[in-house]
């Protein structure tokens, strides 16, 4: 049993390095494209004839509370109208089908370009939407909103002239956050994004790997979708496995770090896990489809096999973590009863070096944002603690999603509910979305936060600490996932 142990404990260890190693490969790359001049060619918009024409899609499933905002956002997009085109693809149910059909014929009434397209049936889900909408899009180009989106004025301005360059396929811009100051749970998300728009991102995009479309606040070259087999509607994360499909094609994509689009992050912890749910599954389902194609495929390089393996893995590295989470517990304790394996930890002590890694890492994209301020990295150091412990309270939940991603199992495209909250005092309790159910993960979680306070008790038992920060972080990120779950109107009054 001991060599069991310590056999999966090495192995998961072993895994997350060279994952932390292909993190740092990316932070050398994004700090060499800091000093590189972007001399794309693009098209010049004071000639007319280079102006294309473009199809904005909205693919919308009842979002009642952020639609008017959304097409009040869209409609005053800075781009001439006669070469624009909106479609709205509501594949609603509820009653906000009423309204947005309303938005729409004032729109049309002032001028607007703008459809109202509605499907009688979800098929392909948000996949389907899209495919739909394409058949009769107009435009040379595709950029698309999900709904929480809200793009600046000069969005079009700043993204469709790289499209000069005919092997462009997308142009995909980083997100921003209207509500990232919300609460920890948006904080904590708003850390993760950042990470993966900054550093990531850039990284992958400089070393000519494959970088993903992110679902929205980007723009597709409509023969590029055709090209890549259109939109299919087989996995959870379609903007992932058309990425992929394309650049497997040969298109290439332009990723624009300066350019930001707001979002709303979800705010309660049932939608925070819906939307995990449904990217880490999303992962692990795009892994098993495509990176075959992606390894067989001669022409690419190595390195951009290695860092493709663990782009589509990321999300699997939930089940990694678990793994060392729960062994972690009668490591310690093998370790202080059986010296004979003293050599063995200090090897594996070695392998710590990926925690550092991930902290340079994510500090450099803090600094992005935040800047380089005392105070910001105090606020850094709190931030990168509470990060890492609730999404190790999240791992039980993300690695079911993982399994049934790699078991094949499917499942139905579950929106994350929108809410049109910005401020500390407006409430979403009211949310007609919300869905607040019980799962067995749940009791698994509940579990874990009793299993890692007994870990915390074997730090002294044993006089061992070596492993007492990271179970402290375990115990705290269990417990704020489980009593988020378990109480989710709870909120501290006064809050300033």
């Amino acid at each position: 049993m001991i060599t069991i142990i310590l056999t999966l404990y090495t192995l998961a260890l072993l895994i997350v390095f060279f994952y932390a190693l292909a993190q740092l490969q990316l932070v050398f790359n994004y700090f060499k494209a800091q000093k590189v001049k972007d001399t794309s060619e693009k098209f010049n918009f004071q000639l007319e004839e280079e102006i294309p024409f473009v199809t904005v899609q909205l693919p919308l499933y009842n979002e009642k509370y952020v639609v008017e905002r959304l097409l009040k956002n869209i409609v005053q997009l800075d781009y001439p109208r006669e070469k624009l085109e909106i479609q709205v693809l509501d594949d609603s149910t509820d009653d906000s089908v009423l309204q947005t059909h309303q938005l729409v014929e004032r729109f049309k009434a002032e001028g607007v370009n703008i459809q109202h397209i509605i499907r009688t049936h979800r098929k392909g889900f948000k996949a389907g939407a899209l495919k739909e909408g394409l058949k009769i899009a107009n435009g040379e180009f595709i950029a698309i909103f999900d709904a929480d989106f809200m793009p600046k004025k000069d969005w079009l301005q700043q993204t469709i002239p790289y499209f000069k360059d005919e092997k462009i396929g997308v142009v995909q811009t980083r997100w921003a956050h209207l509500n990232r100051d919300y609460s920890l749970i948006t904080k904590v998300q708003a850390f993760a994004l950042d990470f993966h728009f900054i550093l990531e991102q850039v990284g992958r995009s400089f070393g000519k790997h494959f970088i993903n479309f992110n679902g929205t606040a980007g723009v597709w070259r409509k023969s590029c979708i055709l090209d890549a087999g259109n939109w299919q509607g087989d996995t959870l994360t379609e903007d992932l496995d058309l990425s992929y499909r394309a650049q497997l094609k040969g298109w290439q994509f332009k990723y624009l770090q300066e350019v930001e689009t707001p979002a709303e992050l979800p705010m309660v912890m049932s939608a925070a896990r819906s939307q995990q749910f449904r990217w880490n599954k999303g992962a692990a389902e795009n892994f098993q489809k495509n990176y075959s194609q992606l390894f067989k495929n001669k022409q690419l390089s190595w390195a951009t096999k290695f860092h493709g393996f663990f782009h589509l893995l990321n999300s699997s590295m939930f089940l990694l973590v678990l793994v060392i989470a729960v062994l972690s517990v009668p490591v310690l304790y093998i370790k202080n009863q059986f010296a004979e394996y003293s050599f063995y930890f200090y090897v594996m002590a070695f392998l710590g070096v990926s925690t550092l890694i991930f902290f340079i890492a994510y500090l450099i994209t803090f600094i992005k944002i935040h800047g380089k301020e005392k105070k910001s990295l105090l606020k850094f150091i709190g931030m990168f603690f509470a990060f890492f412990s609730v999404a190790m309270g999240l791992s039980v939940h993300n690695t079911w999603a993982i399994l049934e991603g790699h078991l094949g199992k499917k499942s139905s495209f579950i929106r994350t509910p929108k809410f049109n909250i910005t401020s500390l005092n407006d409430s979403w309790k009211e949310n007609q979305y919300l869905q607040y159910s019980f799962s067995f993960t749940q009791l698994l979680e509940l579990g874990l936060f009793f299993y890692f306070a007994f870990a915390i008790y074997s730090a002294f038992k044993v006089n061992d600490f070596g492993l007492l920060i990271f179970h402290t972080m375990l115990f705290f990120g269990f417990g704020f996932v489980v009593w988020k779950s378990f109480f989710p109107n709870f909120r501290l009054k006064n809050r300033k």
